[in-house]
């Protein structure tokens, strides 16, 4: 295992959850355990203390050494959102391929049919995508297409706008806009923990302008989406999410995605990646 991948941070607990007793869990493929102690949360592995901190909700640990400080959200500060803890799903699928499906569109009629999407609207339109070279960082804007429930606070269907931002290999953040609260972005998070090359937990994560609302409504909205999108992941053939040009082809609406990964394999980044066709 190289570097680069020991090196990021990963959410490994969610603060709200973690109980006396602590959490055992894996982080690539390595045991963790996540506990209290002394009043402070701490992670371990093989008996060695990891790098974590806590942010978003999240407890977050670094295998190796961290090369960066962990991205910022400033809309997690930003007063009146209400900061929304989603939960864990496990799929059964490589963490690369979950933060994939989370920048696809063109799913939304498909897979979110009359809630993400509803034929006959299924065009992905052109929008632009780039590497930050600034801050590292892939970023898709002038993303438009028409939901019949773009959120869970939305009365009716709009077309949305939407910017995904992947700050990190295995996290995607998706703003979009807020029905409620015009001029302003919901901000909706993917932090993926890979437990392997082939199995990972993920943790939705919501910092959104919604008064009325009640919180179990807004979690059970999110699960649903990404619910929907399990199966789908669960049956990606391959497993592992290719690399190289040639062994997917991609069309207009995979942009995001191409440059996620040219920006993987430029970074180093190998796990939960086929490189080559098998």
């Amino acid at each position: 295992m190289t570097d680069p991948i020991r090196d990021e941070w990963y959410p490994v607990a969610l603060v709200s959850q973690l109980g006396p007793e602590g959490r055992d869990t894996r982080l690539l493929g390595e045991p963790v355990r996540v506990a209290w102690h002394g009043g402070a949360i701490t992670v371990t592995s093989g008996g060695r203390s990891l790098p974590s901190q806590q942010r978003y909700g999240h407890v977050w640990a670094c295998p190796g050494t961290p090369q960066r400080p962990l991205f910022d959200i400033p809309e997690a500060d930003q007063p009146g959102r209400r900061l929304v803890d989603v939960g864990l799903v496990r799929v059964k699928c490589s963490p690369l391929r979950a933060v994939e499906n989370f920048l696809d569109i063109a799913h939304f009629p498909f897979v979110h049919t009359d809630i993400l999407g509803a034929e006959p609207h299924t065009e992905v339109g052109r929008y632009d995508v780039a590497i930050r070279e600034e801050v590292d960082e892939v970023w898709a804007t002038k993303v438009h297409f028409y939901q019949p429930q773009a959120a869970k606070s939305a009365a009716g269907g709009i077309t949305t706008e939407y910017m995904y931002r992947v700050p990190a290999p295995t996290v995607s953040i998706l703003y979009k806009t807020c029905p409620p609260r015009p001029g302003e972005w919901d901000v909706i998070t993917l932090f993926v923990q890979p437990l392997d090359e082939e199995l990972c937990e993920v943790w939705p994560w919501m910092a959104l302008f919604d008064d009325d609302t009640p919180m179990t409504d807004l979690i059970h909205f999110q699960q649903t989406i990404f619910l929907q999108d399990r199966s789908i992941l669960e049956n990606q053939l391959p497993h592992r999410l290719p690399l190289d040009p040639g062994l997917e082809i991609p069309t207009r609406a995979d942009l995001t995605s191409v440059a996620y990964r040219r920006w993987l394999k430029r970074r180093g980044y190998t796990y939960g990646a086929q490189l080559v066709a098998a």
